[in-house]
């Protein structure tokens, strides 16, 4: 649907959707093609969105919302929007926080660049918070359908078998924890890269001379969230769809699906993603002990030697670097943007980069 989401749902009869699966534009300081609204305005421009997104889905569905952070207008300071935003979700709307999960973007630029590459004072930001929300505390859903290939070393614990015994943290490992279920159940840590630059979207766009939706989301995360909380013919919708990369999803499982979007081209452009444009098929399931799917986190001290090198900034960096210059004094850093093929987090009328 082209149009405001919010007419559509206010068409929609109540109690009629299972998953609400969405990225609304983040409450970013800077402003997008897509539209987004600062974060000090952030909670009143949601809250029509909250209230017809809770009169809509049944007791037995979800809302699951990707919305990344966002940080101070000029200072190296992060805003707490999003999390406000679930908390008046919960306290006003009676929502239930069904679970916490946070998107880890292994492949994400080195961003905000004046904190993280100039000034060398904060650590790159490479997560998304997905809020799982509920409108009972018991929404229909089950881990078995997101389930991973066990890792190499559980493998190996599995073939050498494993002795039951309490753990000095105090968990008792008993003998079912040898059991070879077949696959692990996930931790709410979802990694996934998003670096997709060369697909049929892209090329289909391109070709129409139709603009790359920025901020959209790799389909796997939305995927995640349908297999695991909607079944066959369920309805699912996406009141900010963008390229509309949930409908793609939804459609491939067999689900019923609405999306709705404020801008056209991008519509145009979503046509790619379904037939006769798009005849992707499903990729082939890893094979146990396979590791080409999993992402490495480094251990913190992996690097720590002793050795500091130079002291810490008193000023906590509030003075940049001289070797920062512009012909009338120090000279902003080139910020790091996001070309329509590189690492973005998001599909949306509304989505985003959190980059900011």
């Amino acid at each position: 649907m082209h149009g405001d989401s919010l007419t559509l749902l206010g068409k929609m009869r109540s109690q009629s959707v299972d998953l609400v699966m969405t990225s609304p534009p983040f409450g970013l300081v800077r402003k997008k093609d897509y539209g987004n609204v600062a974060a000090s305005e952030y909670l009143g421009w949601f809250r029509p969105f909250a209230s017809q997104i809770s009169r809509v889905l049944r007791d037995t569905g979800s809302f699951v919302i990707d919305i990344g952070g966002a940080w101070e207008a000029g200072q190296p300071t992060r805003s707490l929007y999003h999390f406000k935003l679930l908390i008046m979700l919960c306290e006003e709307f009676g929502f239930h926080l069904a679970q916490d999960f946070y998107w880890w973007n292994p492949s994400k630029l080195p961003t905000p660049a004046e904190w993280v590459t100039v000034r060398r004072i904060r650590v790159k930001d490479a997560v998304n918070t997905v809020w799982w929300l509920s409108k009972t505390a018991w929404p229909k859903a089950s881990n078995r359908r997101v389930l991973q290939p066990y890792s190499a070393s559980m493998m190996t614990l599995l073939s050498n078998g494993y002795k039951a015994k309490k753990r000095p943290s105090g968990h008792d490992i008993s003998e079912k924890f040898s059991i070879d279920n077949g696959a692990a159940i996930p931790p709410n840590l979802i990694a996934m890269p998003n670096t997709e630059s060369n697909g049929a979207y892209q090329r289909y766009c391109e070709d129409h001379g139709l603009p790359h939706h920025p901020a959209r989301f790799p389909a796997e995360l939305p995927e995640y969230f349908v297999r695991m909380l909607t079944d066959r013919g369920d309805l699912v919708v996406d009141p900010f769809a963008g390229s509309c990369v949930t409908g793609e999803v939804a459609e491939r499982l067999g689900r019923r699906w609405v999306c709705a979007e404020l801008v056209e081209t991008y519509l145009e452009g979503a046509l790619s993603r379904f037939p006769p444009h798009n005849n992707a098929t499903q990729k082939p399931a890893a094979k146990p002990g396979d590791e080409s799917g999993f992402y490495r986190v480094p251990r913190p001290g992996l690097l720590w030697n002793g050795i500091e090198g130079e002291p810490l900034p008193v000023d906590g960096g509030r003075k940049r670097p001289a070797s920062v210059k512009t012909a009338s004094g120090p000279k902003p850093p080139k910020t790091l943007s996001r070309s329509a093929g590189t690492p973005a987090p998001l599909p949306r009328a509304a989505s985003t980069d959190p980059a900011d």
